[in-house]
């Protein structure tokens, strides 16, 4: 397997594990909303629509990364990052002891996920610098 699929790969597995996780954290915070301190503009409805919107970008992210479109897919990846990012910013909005150990878990797995996605993003864009490669003579796009 080349380098570039290896790439792909990774990125999917990433991506897999993030929707994964922030699947099973939304319909937490959506299920149990009034358990979790948040703000008040935080309702169910916004919960899921927010996942299912960002979800989509990204896999967008995802496909735009397979088809070389290094510069959009990480915009899109980077803003789907905030999926789980986001996460932690519960703790801004109630005391420690406020929050289930499940609630913990689930934020924290959300929050890794979410640096996960991020952290990729770098290494491609700032370490491997794929955006400035050329594309192999094979590559169909």
């Amino acid at each position: 397997m080349n380098l570039e699929l290896k790439r792909q790969r990774l990125l999917k597995i990433l991506l897999i594990a993030s929707i994964i996780f922030t699947s099973i954290h939304f319909t937490d915070n959506y299920l149990f909303i009034k358990q979790y301190p948040q703000p008040a503009w935080i309702t169910a409805a916004s919960i899921y629509q927010s996942w299912l919107i960002l979800t989509v970008i990204g896999i967008t992210g995802y496909w735009l990364y397979k088809y070389r479109k290094y510069w959009l897919s990480y915009s899109c990846l980077l803003v789907y990052s905030f999926t789980g990012l986001a996460s932690p910013g519960h703790y801004l909005f109630g005391t420690m002891s406020q929050f289930s150990a499940k609630m913990h878990l689930l934020i924290l797995t959300d929050g890794l996920t979410g640096l996960a996605i991020l952290g990729f993003i770098f290494w491609s864009a700032l370490i491997l610098k794929q955006w400035q490669q050329k594309p192999s003579p094979n590559h169909d796009i």
